[in-house]
């Protein structure tokens, strides 16, 4: 695995973690959500860009995806 490859994996990590825990979810609940509303597929298409922004933003970014998406957490 190339360190371009882990640093985008390291930051995926964080980004669940950082949803969970801004909803409150276990980090598998996060996963599962991120997953099945497209948070997960943006954050990895988009990480050029993401990962210059602030966790936070991150997180905003990935909830506002979800709920377009169908999800119910904004």
């Amino acid at each position: 695995m190339s360190k371009e490859q882990k640093d985008k994996l390291t930051y995926m990590i964080y980004c669940i973690t950082m949803f969970g825990e801004r909803y409150e979810l276990q980090p598998k609940q996060a996963f599962s959500y991120l997953k099945r509303f497209g948070g997960l597929a943006f954050i990895d298409e988009c990480y050029a860009a993401e990962h210059l922004l602030s966790l936070e933003d991150a997180v905003a970014d990935m909830s506002v995806i979800c709920h377009r998406n169908g999800g119910g957490l904004i």
